[in-house]
């Protein structure tokens, strides 16, 4: 991971074709092009930030966590995973991880969950599925195109009998993640708001989204 690592830190942010700051509890979504970059930054710490990857030509191949666990034979997402689709195809590679702990298991919380594991006081405290309906259906989709995501710095540990629980994240701010993109794909992000477990420190914050264009 530590070659990973150094091969980014030199990057530009100068040279970045996008930088996009988004603020706590929204979401995002953009296009991220074939060879591009993209450089998805926890800037204060301790902020979970939901993800779902779709070919940008045929939105009906998107991320799997199942395809992608199975590929690496591992439960968590880091430097050198294969992001793999619901096809078997690679969408991404991630090239860099600052942090090392990244989840794919848990999912995105909602409404529903709140209220289930909070009590009906949280249902409508606004979630990530929220975050997510609302971008998908900026591209023609909907709530059925939703599938499990990928939790970039939260924290859930598994233990060897399969039970795992959301605990306090490790990140630290300005830690980040950079993937290359194998194919065209859209990037959709719900900054997580979840304020009732420790998954953004119980205080969600804002963070950054930087796409490099790729090497000649």
């Amino acid at each position: 991971m530590t070659d990973f690592i150094k091969t980014s830190a030199s990057r530009s942010l100068e040279n970045a074709v996008q930088d996009h700051f988004i603020p706590a509890e929204a979401p995002w979504s953009g296009i991220v092009r074939k060879g591009q970059t993209i450089r998805i930054e926890d800037s204060h710490g301790q902020q979970a930030i939901d993800t779902l990857f779709y070919r940008a030509d045929d939105f009906g191949e998107r991320y799997s966590n199942q395809d992608t666990m199975r590929a690496q034979g591992g439960a968590y997402i880091g430097a050198g995973t294969k992001i793999v689709s619901n096809e078997g195809n690679v969408m991404l590679v991630m090239t860099a991880d600052s942090c090392g702990r990244h989840d794919t298991s848990a999912g995105a919380c909602s409404c529903e969950s709140n209220a289930v594991r909070f009590g009906h006081g949280t249902k409508y405290l606004h979630a990530c599925r929220d975050n997510f309906v609302l971008e998908v259906t900026r591209h023609g989709m909907s709530k059925r195109d939703i599938v499990p995501n990928i939790n970039f710095f939260m924290n859930v540990p598994i233990k060897p009998n399969g039970e795992m629980t959301i605990v306090d994240g490790i990140s630290a701010p300005g830690d980040y993640v950079e993937l290359v993109a194998e194919m065209d794909v859209l990037c959709v992000i719900s900054n997580c708001p979840q304020v009732n477990n420790p998954c953004n420190g119980f205080d969600p914050t804002p963070i950054r989204v930087l796409i490099w264009d790729g090497e000649d």
